[in-house]
């Protein structure tokens, strides 16, 4: 089977998610400083959300255009991580309500840390897909961004109960992390 159909999919699935978060987010009821400043927590936690589900987006769309084709255990994997994806609104929205409260927090980073291990799943799914050898499995190399992003998560959630702003800040720390293009499925399917 080819990519097309996983990359359509994918790609309305992960837009809906977007539109839900912004969805989320109310209308200042009065035309006040004051009113927009009650927001801020919200609109924060959005541009952090919309950032990670960009990224998402972005190095999905790189992983599919160096496959060559999916199987059902791709197609399950990527099933999975669109799963957590789809989470991110839920958990944008309560940590934006609450983004003083240990929970909201850990549990947001629980969601980025499940997505991060479904992406890791899917692209060794395409990778045993594809062989050892294949220019695929060469571009993804040692995946070191993705295993220093669970060490982080993983850090950041027990840390939530420490004080929200050191999870915060480690959440914010993986997203600068993967802004930086990744140029590994580009250059390795070039070289």
């Amino acid at each position: 089977m080819n990519t097309a159909r996983l990359e359509a999919f994918s790609d309305g699935v992960i837009a809906v998610a977007i539109t839900i978060m912004v969805l989320g987010i109310e209308v200042p009821k009065e035309a006040s400083l004051a009113a927009l400043m009650t927001v801020i927590p919200h609109l924060l936690t959005y541009i952090l959300s919309f950032i990670y589900v960009g990224i998402y987006w972005s190095n999905h769309h790189h992983l599919l255009q160096a496959a060559e084709r999916v199987n059902g255990s791709v197609l399950w994997a990527n099933l999975h991580l669109l799963f957590w994806v789809t989470l991110i609104p839920l958990t944008t929205a309560w940590a934006g309500e609450n983004y003083t409260s240990a929970w909201p927090t850990a549990i947001y980073g629980v969601v980025l840390l499940l997505a991060a291990l479904a992406y890791f799943i899917l692209v060794h799914a395409f990778v045993r897909l594809h062989g050892a050898g294949s220019p695929l499995a060469r571009a993804i190399g040692r995946d070191f961004k993705n295993k220093l992003s669970v060490l982080l998560y993983a850090l950041a959630i027990p840390l939530a109960f420490l004080h929200t702003a050191i999870a915060d800040a480690l959440y914010i720390a993986v997203a600068i992390i993967w802004l930086v293009p990744d140029r590994r499925i580009e250059k390795g399917l070039t070289s």
